[in-house]
């Protein structure tokens, strides 16, 4: 969870008018990559129950306050139903959300589950508990979103979760996988969507703090993260750092796979290669113009070169 720093909130009432303005042109972006993220992987569809999924931090008060305003401008009529589980953690001020959503109009269920006392009791002391409480929290989501009908369960996932998580399979999975924008559960029942995608963390923290969301910290979890998430988090921050246009290009490339030139022989049939006759000549050394010109782009950004990354920019490859 982010904290609002006293410097932060200082800033932010400073000057009550630039906050405002600050604040609606965030709005907007939000909605925007939001309402974008739901267009490209068609996540909600006329009718639907959307069930989201609320757990007091900055995440998901924002995807529900998004999903409010775009269903107030949607084409097509849905349904939204927040559920927050109650994990009966000590000292949860059970009041909070009930008598936030209340006051935002919004239908919602708050189901009461002790796995706080599972995890507890299974995980040894000073163990990571975030992934039983993960399964057994997804378990009960899963239950209730059938008691109500809900036919998509929205995640408050954003993009930072999904860089993180496609590194993490890298280093350490061996795989190159992350968490889809949307996906059908094991069981097949339910369909999971995660309308923030393309919205970044930092971005939805200083949405947080614009909108005053009465944020609710984990004392379970929340303030312990695995150690290999950790790392990869600190290299990302670095990488934003250092190299700009560097994770736009990393998650623009996950969107852009060419499943030909890589290894996966159950994607590919390599038995079976066989040379052609043609007159294009050998390209499979050749330079791949698009490279080069997003590789001179991100060196021109690193560099801070404003009129050179325009110039670049301006005359693109053919």
């Amino acid at each position: 969870m982010t904290s609002t720093s006293p410097t932060a909130a200082h800033a932010l009432h400073a000057d009550p008018r630039k906050a405002e303005f600050e604040g609606n042109k965030l709005r907007k972006r939000l909605r925007r990559l939001v309402g974008s993220a739901i267009a490209d992987f068609s996540m909600i569809e006329a009718h639907d129950r959307v069930m989201v999924c609320l757990s007091g931090g900055k995440d998901s008060y924002g995807l529900l306050d998004i999903l409010i305003s775009l269903r107030e401008r949607a084409p097509i009529p849905f349904e939204l139903i927040a559920v927050n589980l109650d994990q009966k953690q000590p000292d949860f001020p059970a009041d909070v959300l009930p008598r936030y959503l209340e006051s935002r109009g919004v239908s919602f269920r708050v189901v009461e589950q002790d796995t706080y006392s599972v995890v507890k009791r299974v995980i040894p002391e000073g163990g990571t508990m975030c992934s039983l409480c993960s399964r057994l929290r997804r378990g009960v989501l899963y239950r209730v979103a059938g008691e109500l009908g809900a036919t998509k369960i929205a995640l408050g996932h954003h993009r930072d979760d999904i860089l993180a998580t496609f590194f993490l399979n890298l280093f350490f999975g061996g795989k190159l996988k992350t968490m889809p924008p949307k996906l059908v559960s094991d069981d097949g029942k339910h369909v999971v969507i995660r309308p923030l995608a393309y919205v970044r963390e930092r971005d939805l923290a200083r949405y947080a703090l614009h909108m005053q969301f009465p944020i609710i910290p984990c004392n379970l979890c929340g303030s312990q993260e695995h150690l290999q998430r950790k790392q990869v988090t600190a290299m990302l921050r670095e990488w934003e750092k250092k190299y700009p246009g560097r994770l736009e290009s990393v998650f623009n490339a996950m969107g852009n796979v060419v499943t030909t030139h890589l290894l996966d022989r159950s994607l590919n049939d390599f038995c079976n290669v066989r040379s052609s006759n043609t007159d294009d000549g050998d390209t499979a050394f050749d330079v791949d113009p698009a490279l080069e010109h997003a590789i001179e782009v991100m060196q021109a950004m690193a560099r801070e070169d404003a009129d050179e990354v325009l110039r670049i920019r301006v005359v693109s490859p053919s």
